[in-house]
């Protein structure tokens, strides 16, 4: 489990195209340090497993179905990644509960900058808009973020000048994807009233 608080800025600096999935190399000295083989570490918001580690650097494979429900599949050599390590026990949740499972991706649409923050528009796949409302948590490329404004096939967040500066968030321009997870919590919530809803012949009052 992950909290949405990225740790660093890293660097993909090599991508082996496997056929039917691809094995990627990230420069992330502050993620792998005191990492080992089979630890977890998020990249771009995805859950990836560590599978070889080496002077600051570590490689994951990435199946076919991650390549297609996430903008992994876009990253070349020096793209800049987000990088997370998992939550340990005992540890302060900063951010919100995240699975580095990635729901779908979105598009930046658009940005509008002031003095001390900047408000970013995201296009939200349709299957994922009852999942996102106002003043509710989402994951944006590993960023847990609060949503500002919810609409129809949008939502806006409002991106401090730490955020810009320290994640991938501040170098993507309009046209870019991202990743996206919504509250899992959410999720949750919907089967439990669409389970008690079958069960019961008719709809949870």
């Amino acid at each position: 489990m992950f909290t949405g608080i990225v740790e660093e800025l890293g660097q993909v600096t090599a991508v082996e195209d496997l056929g039917d999935s691809s094995r990627f190399r990230l420069r992330g000295p502050a993620v792998t340090e005191g990492a080992k083989h089979g630890d977890s570490i998020a990249v771009n918001g995805v859950c990836l497993t560590v599978v070889d580690l080496d002077e600051g650097e570590f490689t994951a494979d990435v199946m076919a179905e991650t390549l297609d429900r996430s903008s992994l599949g876009a990253l070349v050599p020096g793209s800049r990644v987000n990088l997370e390590r998992p939550m340990a026990v005992g540890d302060r949740l900063g951010g919100h509960i995240v699975q580095g499972h990635v729901d779908g991706t979105g598009t930046i649409v658009d940005r509008k900058t002031s003095e001390n923050w900047e408000i970013v528009k995201v296009s939200l796949p349709a299957d994922l808009t009852r999942y996102v409302v106002e003043k509710g948590s989402i994951t944006v490329d590993g960023v847990s973020l609060t949503v500002v404004d919810a609409g129809p096939d949008y939502f806006t967040i409002s991106l401090i000048p730490t955020t810009l500066a320290l994640t991938t968030l501040g170098i993507k321009q309009p046209g870019d994807p991202v990743n996206l997870e919504v509250d899992v919590i959410a999720k949750y919530v919907e089967r439990l009233l669409t389970s008690g809803a079958h069960e019961s012949g008719g709809p949870v009052r």
